[in-house]
């Protein structure tokens, strides 16, 4: 039962990491336009 002490808040701070850092990404546009990245890719002219 202690072990949930621990866990618990473990759990949600890496909740709160994962969502600050997908909002993080959002905000900077990493996934504005994600085909145009992949066609570079591939068609190295």
């Amino acid at each position: 039962m202690d072990v949930l002490f621990l866990l618990v808040p473990l759990s949600v701070v890496l909740v709160l990491a994962i969502l600050g850092g997908l909002w993080w990404a959002i905000e900077r546009g990493q996934f504005e336009d994600i085909e145009v990245e992949g066609d570079r890719i591939l068609n190295n002219d």
